[in-house]
């Protein structure tokens, strides 16, 4: 029992650092008048929560060091990503309609509309690096389990979730950069497969980092399965597939013919009889 207690004061410290970088956004975001700017820092706010727990643990081992290395990674690679190409373009269109929605004193109101809320659903997809980190490292246990075949499952899962979506980032990118390409639809590369090949990536991230936490502390730490359960359900019915698609064929009609032939999220070969 006495191990479970003291796994708490790693676990609130990881979302108190969590909760002061949250809230250092938002200062900058009221001076530029940009809530989007959580978008950057939602990958830190995951990873950091881990390295929280990385850095208390007196001995943290290789199943440690390799689960903070792909969440560190991913983060900074998405946290770039999304910087280089927001930069410059103000408020994302989302938020700008929230915004409106919450006038007057939007400024406060999103401490904890937008970041509070960050922070709780950060903290909570954190929970495999928590497990794998500090319940699979606990008081007590003189060495951690070693690699088995979860980890080295669950790390290929992960290190090709943040390739994946790092290639259909960079695709994306490169498609939209061209003048030819505006108003068209992006269904080539990974695209042709599935119509968010970078959310589909980042899920795998965190059911990869799942099933290492899982090999870490047995079933005992079978409930950090809200990590990427959540994340999931983020990225299809939340911020990701459902918010992105609500009105893209407005947009750009061709994008309904994309949708009938391509995969929304699970990549797959395109639907036959379509090009």
């Amino acid at each position: 029992m006495r191990e479970v207690i003291a796994m708490w004061p790693i676990a609130l410290t990881g979302l108190g650092v969590t909760a002061v970088l949250a809230v250092l956004t938002w200062l900058v975001s009221l001076s530029r008048t940009d809530v989007s700017l959580v978008d950057r820092m939602w990958p830190i706010l995951i990873a950091g929560a881990g390295c929280v727990y990385f850095v208390l643990m007196p001995a943290p081992g290789i199943r440690s060091v390799c689960m903070i290395a792909i969440a560190v990674a991913w983060a900074l690679r998405l946290s770039l990503f999304i910087t280089v190409r927001n930069w410059g373009h103000g408020e994302d269109r989302r938020y700008q309609e929230i915004r409106a929605r919450n006038q007057p004193n939007f400024g406060f109101k999103s401490l904890y509309l937008i970041f509070a809320l960050q922070v709780v659903l950060a903290w909570i997809v954190s929970a495999p690096l928590f497990v794998g980190v500090v319940a699979g490292n606990t008081v007590g246990v003189v060495a951690p389990n070693p690699l088995g075949l979860l980890d080295w499952a669950g790390m290929s899962i992960a290190i090709f979730g943040v390739v994946f979506e790092a290639i259909g980032d960079q695709q994306m990118a490169t498609f939209k950069s061209d003048p030819a390409h505006k108003g068209q639809v992006m269904d080539r590369g990974l695209w042709r497969y599935t119509r968010h090949p970078n959310y589909f990536g980042e899920a795998c991230v965190w059911w990869g980092l799942w099933l290492m936490a899982l090999s870490a502390a047995g079933w005992g730490g079978a409930w950090s399965v809200v990590s990427p359960l959540l994340m999931t359900v983020l990225l299809l019915k939340v911020s990701g597939v459902t918010l992105l698609e609500k009105d893209i064929a407005e947009r750009r009609p061709k994008y309904r013919e994309y949708v009938e032939r391509t995969n929304a999220f699970v990549p797959g070969p395109p639907r036959k009889g379509t090009p």
